[in-house]
């Protein structure tokens, strides 16, 4: 059962599990405003469309306008820019039809339903300004927790969602109806957007609120995709929406023929070049903090293909059995097509008898006549895929492209911005909302350029793992916005989209998504001589960016420290065994406390736990447990564990030699205990109400620990008031994991004041929670034989106040 907040008035109920679930239709119906089209004047909680800047009187659409100079932009500007910014939003959501849209689950459930990121961008305007000064209480706590984290999932499978129960439609009109009242007294009332201002800069409290303005428009793009993922009988185009493209007469024959219904793709040639790329930090409009920083590299020749990879190209992939033969596809990609049993790309709507490779096209709204000439959309696995089969077809080697060389394109194209005039993609590329769908890939280009849709259209995916560049820093107002992302897997898409806006409408957008997720993003193919991998930047390439989680010689360290016996951990009798048995010492701390305290030990969080140690233990007593860890290699061995009961691993004696164990586990604690690849920094948002909650060495390994400490407390709090939470740490802080300036300890303050971890964390959880205990928690990690890690952490016993 899920309780009923009493903060909240109307509730709609509506309970999700995953994607497949049918529970969330019980209670539809509970929302009183008219949600038909059109909306009447209640759903608009700014401007309505034909009041807001955009508005252009002879399409009678609204257009995104372009992104305030921060250096000259009046308050008025401001004003305008975020109205067109709020209104666009509301203009996107006001396709929905009925209640149903807002709550179903997408099909592949892996994100929340679309109620949620109505009301998210809100909230982080609410949170950002708070966070800058701007604001001084919230607006409603319950909202501003259950709205806070969005999902970012490890897996195509990750179909582990538990019960939340969202506010009815009702009531986040109200929300945004308050958000937007404070969010306009901000812009009429705040001092430093009057006249001849100076220019707003990365330190200024200002800067949370165009971070506010670029976060929502980020999530009018992403929630374009999902309202495209939706039955279509559910969405329908608003009529001040951006119209289609212009389509070609001969749409929809079939089979598709090159030249007449999509055009030839033939490659041209790029020189050699030098390349340096990165925002500079006193470029006038806002950036998010990996545009910043810079880059220089020497790329080689190459060719590229002319135009985005067309439909009707696709097509003849589709038709040749590409996505039935595994030899095209990464062995990861084909694992996702198997799990989805997908047989072509995502957007196209099956339109004949099976088998017959005949299809219409689904945009964001409806299903049209398949335009050939438009770009394929398609997730980077797809992308992947089409270039093998065709390096087969044309014995050749294709592959997609890489940053340096987009930005070695850009220079064979003659696109410079040097100056401070030019802040967004210019027409005529089909970016910022000028079109209000992909457009044939012939049409775009700069004058004399041999290459189409440097810009726009639909982003480019890239080869590059997402990656800062050099001298990139975090903001203190979003410290993981980018950084829980650089891990290898999430890749880099460049070069924006139709429905791009903003800061994702200009030439410094680097955005990125995880292989099997979809974007309005395609790509184009690159030839290049063999060794020439486009000065390609991979996370995982080298040994200062892979991640020492995933190796066999640290997993089987890790299965010794969390299931080894003492006398394997510390064969030698002179050593110190009391410190062997670390995962479980820190379980039985936390029963320990339960017991001295009297709390019930119904539900414990294990977050980062590793291959299950501690998770396993806390089950001996607790009814439920959960265990969470980023390492996959890690969740698959302790999955494993519980499902079989033993799991065998190996120990090092000396070298080469090793010796084989095995690790049984009881199957009343199998059946307790759930295991879960997440991010602690991103914790699932069904995610409330823990008994207890164990933090063993974890906090020095997270880009962001402010944003794990964070979701401990508040009205949504993982930890329930008055329940516990454990932290366990070393504090040995280093820049390859967290970024120096959200370390909690360990260095100098600006005036030369020593700062230590223990410290930090106090001044960082006191407010919503009492210490009870501090003490020294030794661990021994074997290597082998006889070599050792000896640590000391800090546990400190923390209860959440009530």
């Amino acid at each position: 059962m899920v309780s009923r907040n009493p903060n909240l008035g109307v509730i709609a109920g509506i309970s999700i599990t995953d994607g497949a679930s049918e529970e969330w239709r019980r209670n539809l119906g509970h929302t009183r405003v008219h949600l038909g089209q059109p909306r009447s004047a209640d759903w608009w909680t700014g401007l309505a469309p034909a009041d807001c800047p955009g508005y252009c009187r002879e399409d009678r659409k609204v257009h995104s306008l372009s992104i305030p100079n921060l250096s000259t932009c009046t308050r008025q500007e401001v004003l305008d820019y975020f109205n067109n910014t709020w209104t666009l939003t509301e203009l996107l959501f006001s396709s929905l039809i009925g209640d149903e849209p807002f709550y179903r689950p997408p099909y592949h459930g892996l994100r929340h339903p679309l109620i949620f990121y109505f009301v998210h961008p809100a909230v982080l305007y609410t949170n950002k300004l708070r966070l800058a000064g701007l604001r001084s209480c919230p607006v409603n706590t319950f909202f501003e927790s259950l709205f806070e984290t969005g999902v970012d999932e490890m897996s195509w499978d990750d179909m582990s969602k538990n019960v939340i129960e969202w506010p009815c439609v009702d009531e986040a009109l109200k929300y945004r109806r308050q958000v937007y009242s404070t969010v306009v007294s901000v812009i009429e009332s705040h001092p430093e957007l009057s006249d001849n201002h100076a220019p707003i800069l990365q330190d200024h409290p200002l800067w949370a609120l165009f971070m506010g303005f670029e976060h929502e428009r980020i999530h009018l793009e992403t929630s374009s995709v999902l309202i495209r993922e939706l039955p279509v009988h559910l969405v329908s185009r608003p009529s001040q929406w951006p119209a289609l493209a212009a389509m070609n007469s001969n749409e929809g024959s079939f089979p598709p023929v090159m030249n007449e219904d999509y055009p030839s793709n033939s490659l041209a040639q790029v020189e050699a070049a030098n390349v340096t790329y990165g925002k500079q930090n006193d470029w006038p409009t806002y950036g998010w903090d990996n545009e910043y920083g810079s880059r220089s590299a020497r790329v080689g020749d190459f060719s590229a293909s002319q135009y985005l990879i067309s439909n009707g190209e696709f097509w003849q992939f589709v038709s040749d059995g590409g996505y039935h033969d595994p030899d095209y596809w990464t062995e990861t990609g084909w694992r996702w097509r198997s799990f989805r049993n997908i047989k072509w790309p995502s957007f196209w709507v099956p339109d004949g008898p099976a088998g017959t490779n005949q299809y219409r096209l689904r945009t964001c709204f409806e299903n049209i006549q398949m335009q050939w000439d438009w770009p394929a959309v398609v997730n980077f696995h797809e992308a992947r895929a089409y270039c093998s089969w065709k390096s087969s077809k044309d014995q050749t080697n294709y592959r997609l492209m890489t940053e340096a060389e987009h930005q070695a394109l850009r220079q064979a194209c003659n696109f410079t911005n040097a100056d401070h005039t030019q802040l967004m993609v210019p027409e005529p590329f089909n970016a910022n909302l000028r079109q209000g769908s992909e457009c044939a890939v012939n049409l775009s280009s700069t004058e004399g350029s041999a290459f189409f849709d440097l810009f726009g259209n639909v982003w480019q995916w890239c080869e590059d793992h997402f990656n800062p560049l050099d001298g990139a820093r975090i903001h203190r107002y979003y410290d993981d916005f980018s950084t829980p992302c650089y891990d290898g897997q999430h890749q880099m898409i460049l070069g924006s989209s139709f429905v791009s806006t903003g800061d994702e409408a200009t030439q410094w957008a680097r955005f990125h998504f995880r292989p099997h997720f979809f974007q309005h993003a395609g790509f184009r193919i690159v030839n290049a001589p063999e060794g020439n991998d486009g000065c390609v930047a991979r996370i995982g390439d080298s040994a200062a960016t892979a991640s020492p989680y995933e190796s066999e010689d640290t997993f089987n360290e890790y299965m010794t420290l969390h299931f080894g016996s003492p006398e394997l951990q510390m064969p030698h009798a002179s050593g110190p065994r009391t410190a062997c048995s670390f995962p479980q010492r820190c379980a039985e701390l936390v029963m320990e406390w339960c017991e001295r305290l009297g709390l019930p030990m119904k539900r414990a969080l294990d977050v980062g736990c590793a291959v299950g140690g501690s998770s396993f233990k806390l089950a001996e007593r607790f009814e439920e447990v959960i265990g969470v860890d980023l390492s996959e290699r890690f969740i698959k061995a302790a999955k494993e564990l519980k499902q079989n009961h033993s799991h065998c691993f190996r120990c090092k004696i000396e070298a080469d030699l090793y010796s084989t164990e095995t690790v049984t586990i009881s199957p009343l604690a199998s059946r307790r205990v759930e295991f879960r690849q997440a991010d602690a920094c991103s914790l699932p948002a069904e995610y409330v109400d823990f008994d207890a909650v164990l933090m063993a060495n974890l906090l020095c390994r997270l880009p962001s620990p402010g944003a794990c400490l964070g979701r401990m407390s508040g009205s949504r709090g993982i930890v329930r008031p008055g329940g516990l939470l454990i932290t366990v740490s070393p504090y040995t802080w280093m820049e390859r994991f967290t970024p120096k300036d959200v370390w909690l300890g360990g260095y100098k303050d600006s005036e030369g004041n020593e700062c230590y971890s223990e410290d930090g964390l106090k001044q960082m959880l006191e407010e919503n929670f009492e210490l009870l205990e501090s003490k020294d928690v030794p661990l021994i990690i074997r290597e082998h034989r006889r070599k050792y890690q000896y640590i000391v952490s800090q546990a400190m016993i923390w209860r959440r106040r009530s």
